[in-house]
Parts: C-alpha cells; structure tokens; sequence
C-alpha cells in the first residue's frame, strides 16, 4: 500500500478474484480494506502494526481491536490469522523499541479472539525475520541468537499453547546479497541441481529448516508450524535485481510450496507460504529495490505471467 499510483481496495480484490488467489496478508487494516473483502471468501492474514502495540497492553483497547477488526467482520471475511507486529527484534534497531510489548499484546488480542469464540477460527501470532537467528549453516546447527531467547521463547511457549504457527520472513535474496561469495545464485532461485553439503539444493528450504532447527532448541521439541508470511524478489534496483531473476524465483517458489516435497526437516508437505507483494510501491522508504518486490504493475498487470 505504499504507492500514490495504486488501485483501490475494490479494484484489488476484483484482481485477486481475477486471477484465483485465495489468499491476502494486509499490514493495516485501514477502513477501506475488510469491506472490500467482504463476501470475497480471500483468506486473510490481518497485520497490527507495531505502532500500534503498546496500546494493546490495556485489554479493554485489544477488545475494541478485536470488535472492530475482526468481530464487525467475522462472518463475511475469511479472517484466518492475525499478525501482533512485524518483525520485531530485541537486535534490530528499527523495531527494538517494540519488544516490550509484543507478548502483552499477543496475550491480549488472544484473550478477545477466545472470548469472541473465534479462537479455532482465527489463530494469533506474530511475523518474524531470519536475523534472531545464530549458526545458521548448515541449518541442523540453527539456534535463536542468545540475546534473543528471552524475547522468543516465550512467545514460541505462547503460539504451541494455542496451537498457532509462527509466521517467518524468508527472503533468499537478502541471504545472496550479503553473502554472494558463498551464496551462489543459482542456490537463491531454485536453480541449483546439486546438493550443497548439508544437502539442501535451494536457499528457500535452508532458512525455513534454520528456523524449524531454532523452534526446536527452544522448547525441546517441534510441533509449532511455520507460515511463510513474505518471500519474494525485486526486480530492479540493486544487485542481482532483475526481472528474469524474479520471474524465476516466484516461478520456482510457488511450485516447490505447492508440492508436498516439502523441506528435509519437515518433508511432506506444501509450505504455505505468502508472496512479497502484490505490487510495486513508490514511496517505499529504503534500498531501492523496496520498491520493485510487486508481481503486479499498478495498472494491474502482471510482471511475470505467473499462474496462481
């Protein structure tokens, strides 16, 4: 939403429509949104921004989110999960200030969600990114960075009791462009056909397994799921950047999350997984490949012919 050039709401979910996806994360829920979605049947992932957190240490204020978000929604928008903050970390300095509050206000919002009966409806969780981790090569050796596990650990306890998925970024590009002596393209796109030594042929599952490995050493054992909440490809704007790297990264994402390959760590299955985004935004602030991560054009085209 981060563009003066974008559709409107209405027009957003006719295209999601359009082109059979079934599935939207949206980071705020502004006042034009959930009504556009209504009667849609768009599984939704409802972000509460961060800012917004702090607030929701009072339980009468996470009450009134709920009412108003979810509760004036519930039975005409598929509202399936709702994100308490956005890659908030005690080691990054943009969202550091945020910690405090992050596990009040996932206790709290839960406590609304269970009152309001939707509890197995929709679960509550929080989206987090690759750098709370430490040792992440090869992933069996995974684990949360120390001065992170007080942080973590009790949220990882919070999600398994409620029987809620972590959300995580996964973002095999960040990993190839800060690394890109010992990150190979190819490992970052799906490409490689041969196995590096700890077995992995693509980047995309190595990270996903580092955090399933973390979850693991956390709490003595593994049966919290893992959503992908973003993973995409910019394709303009900076080091390996391009069009063709993007079409092939979605391309190959989409099939391997599809198919029940799964990872090594969790085989079997479909990974579900959400693409970095549905279009380009202008005003995105950052590196200048932040704005380039749409699949769509703002006039609603597509950049990549990909079938949902």
């Amino acid at each position: 939403m981060n563009g003066n050039d974008l559709p409107s709401p209405i027009d957003v979910v006719a295209l999601y429509k359009a082109n059979n996806i079934t599935k939207m994360r949206t980071y705020d829920p502004i006042t034009e949104t959930l009504p556009a979605l209504k009667g849609s049947e768009i599984e939704v992932i409802l972000d509460i921004p961060n800012s917004k957190l702090q607030s929701l240490g009072d339980p009468q204020e996470a009450d009134n989110w709920v009412t108003t978000n979810v509760m004036s929604y519930a039975k005409e928008v598929k509202i399936r999960y709702i994100n308490v903050g956005n890659e908030i970390s005690p080691v990054n300095n943009g969202t550091s200030q945020f910690v405090p509050f992050l596990l009040p206000a996932l206790t709290n919002v839960q406590q609304s969600i269970t009152k309001s009966g939707l509890q197995d409806q929709v679960k509550v969780s929080t989206a987090i990114e690759t750098g709370l981790l430490a040792n992440t090569y090869p992933p069996s050796q995974s684990a949360f960075r120390e001065d992170t596990m007080g942080f973590i650990k009790p949220i990882i306890e919070f999600l398994k009791q409620n029987n809620a998925p972590l959300q995580a970024n996964i973002y095999p590009y960040f990993g190839y462009i800060g690394d890109p002596e010992h990150v190979q393209l190819p490992y970052a796109l799906f490409t490689q056909e041969q196995p590096d030594p700890s077995g992995y042929t693509n980047l995309f599952d190595a990270m996903l397994d580092s955090v399933y490995y973390a979850i693991d050493k956390a709490i003595g054992e593994n049966n919290v799921e893992i959503v992908v909440s973003e993973s995409g490809w910019p394709s303009d704007g900076g080091v390996g950047a391009s069009v063709e790297n993007a079409a092939t990264y979605y391309k190959n994402l989409m099939d391997h999350a599809k198919s029940t390959k799964g990872t090594i760590y969790r085989p079997g299955k479909p990974i579900e997984t959400y693409l970095f985004a549905m279009f380009d935004e202008n005003l995105k602030i950052g590196a200048d490949t932040e704005k380039h991560f749409g699949v769509f054009h703002p006039d609603k085209t597509q950049k990549y012919n990909l079938t949902f």
